[in-house]
């Protein structure tokens, strides 16, 4: 088992910060995907229609986020928040990147909800996952950087386990170690969201959505929420 915990400092800053924990054992990688290749299909379509666009900054989703990166000394519009960057990507190629099936799922649930999403392939976590400040004497290696060491500023809200930093930003880039891959099995993704009382309803919907598409996928899934109700989920 791999304990998420949600650190004090950081709900009494966002309290009404909840996330959804999507889990999801026996992933079978390596097979076609055919409901994540429509679903990226359609939302691409309904771009291209005129029918939907991806949220932006001046989207409340999306400012909130800017607004948190401002409160721990990120600049929003330099480092952005995932669906911040994901969603202008989108708008500006007509498409989103093909990864891997289970990035794919997450991408296209992410964008279509206006949330910021992540995953980690937990046998490459150690220890448990805490979502605290950084201190600034913690590594972190960037998501196809392997040989790439960086320290998070002082203040930063990361993801962190025993090792080191696995996204930095909150939800800016994920780190190398625990990227999510064809061979990846055992992976538990997030969803986010700093207006539970607003967008709870949105986050319920995209992590069923995305439940749905892992499902035919894995041995088993399952949602849990992390939040300063529950501070602590076990995945």
């Amino acid at each position: 088992m791999t304990a998420l915990r949600l650190a004090p400092a950081v709900a009494d800053a966002f309290p009404d910060t909840l996330i959804a924990v999507v889990t999801a054992t026996g992933l079978r990688g390596h097979e076609p995907w055919p409901d994540t290749t429509a679903a990226l299909g359609e939302l691409e379509q309904r771009l291209a229609d005129g029918a939907w666009r991806p949220a932006d900054e001046s989207d409340p989703r999306v400012e909130a986020w800017h607004t948190a990166y401002r409160s721990f000394g990120t600049n929003p519009r330099r480092v952005r928040p995932s669906v911040d960057a994901l969603g202008r990507r989108l708008a500006k190629k007509g498409s989103l990147p093909r990864i891997n099936p289970a990035v794919d799922s997450y991408n296209v649930v992410s964008v279509r909800h206006g949330l910021p999403a992540g995953a980690f392939d937990l046998d490459h976590v150690t220890g448990g996952i805490d979502i605290r400040h950084a201190d600034g004497t913690e590594t972190f290696t960037p998501l196809g950087e392997p040989d790439t060491i960086e320290h998070p500023k002082p203040g930063e809200i990361v993801y962190a386990d025993a090792l080191g930093v696995l996204t930095r930003h909150w939800n800016h880039r994920d780190a190398h170690r625990t990227r999510v891959t064809e061979d990846s099995t055992r992976v538990a993704f997030v969803l986010e969201t700093l207006h539970a009382t607003r967008d709870g309803h949105l986050l319920e919907a995209a992590a069923n959505e995305l439940r749905d598409l892992l499902a035919r996928h894995a041995e088993q899934t399952t949602v849990r929420h992390l939040g300063p109700a529950q501070p602590r989920v076990d995945v």
